[in-house]
């Protein structure tokens, strides 16, 4: 069995900005819902049997209230934002399991989807379906994976230390040294990729560096100057370590793998593919239904 996570908020993003603008007859712009919904059909299309898929409902998470800069809503285009609910009403016609993000973020239903399939003994891979570098924390030797889609590749956990120089388990420690400007938070002073990795590498997490450089078991550029900002911002990086750190107990409640299994479209779905203005929507997903049944 192969459980296929989507992180359907980039998705929307990649879509809105990759397609030409189409809007159905009652003036709503449709283009990225309906791309959004056309590839994930195409994964069961293509024999997907378990899939999730995550989105943002609100941008706006828990981590907002531990960090005032902390990525926001603002500056979303309202074409794109009026898609988010449209998106989850399409993949869910088409009978697909959406975990729709509120105090969470869509990350962390990915993770804790992760988190029960990895747990599954009848799993034999589990695909996070995202280029998101926050996610690589969640890979798992070669059984727990990120998929970039677009890009066709395939990230296990060999190539999660060759991407960061750290191993998936030390991302958030990363992360919190260099920084994330997507997510809004800003790093420590002098902390680049090359130091980080090096540092980390070595010592894993955070709270493991020695206070001192000179007890410091890896030569790094800067050591003294790198040793002195983390002592005065420790606090501060243990903060940002908890930002990137993804939650699996939560965000999707007690969902099993077998809750993820695909059966097919529902009544509802004629109705949204009319809505999106793909009439082709019901009969792809009716026949990928009907081939799935007709499997040995």
């Amino acid at each position: 069995m192969r459980v296929q996570l989507v992180d359907g908020t980039y998705e929307l993003f990649r879509h809105f900005y990759a397609l030409p603008s189409r809007r159905n007859a009652r003036g709503e712009e449709v283009a990225a819902a309906a791309g959004v919904a056309s590839s994930v059909l195409s994964i069961l299309e293509a024999g997907g049997s378990h899939v999730a898929v995550a989105t943002d409902q609100v941008i706006e998470s828990f981590r907002n209230r531990l960090w005032q800069g902390y990525k926001t809503g603002a500056g979303i285009e309202p074409d794109l934002w009026s898609q988010f609910p449209l998106v989850e009403e399409a993949l869910a016609a088409l009978g697909v399991v959406v975990w729709a993000m509120v105090e969470y973020e869509a990350d962390d239903a990915l993770a804790a989807g992760a988190a029960v399939a990895a747990a599954d003994s009848r799993v034999e891979r589990v695909e996070i379906c995202t280029p998101d570098k926050d996610l690589a924390q969640c890979v798992v030797g070669e059984r727990v994976v990120q998929v970039d889609r677009r890009r066709d590749t395939v990230t296990d956990e060999a190539g999660v230390v060759a991407k960061f120089g750290v191993p998936p388990a030390s991302i958030p420690d990363y992360l919190a040294l260099v920084g994330d400007s997507a997510d809004g938070f800003p790093g420590l002073p002098g902390w680049g990729a090359v130091s980080s990795a090096k540092v980390l590498a070595r010592y894993l997490h955070i709270q493991a560096i020695p206070a001192l450089a000179r007890e410091w078991d890896v030569e790094v550029r800067g050591a003294p100057s790198l040793a002195a900002a983390l002592d005065e911002h420790r606090e501060l990086a243990l903060l940002f370590r908890r930002l990137a750190t993804l939650v699996v107990d939560g965000p999707i409640g007690d969902t099993r793998v077998d809750d993820l299994a695909w059966s097919g479209p529902t009544a509802e779905l004629a109705a949204v593919a009319m809505r999106l203005e793909m009439p082709q929507l019901v009969e792809r997903a009716e026949r990928a239904a009907s081939q799935r049944s007709t499997v040995p």
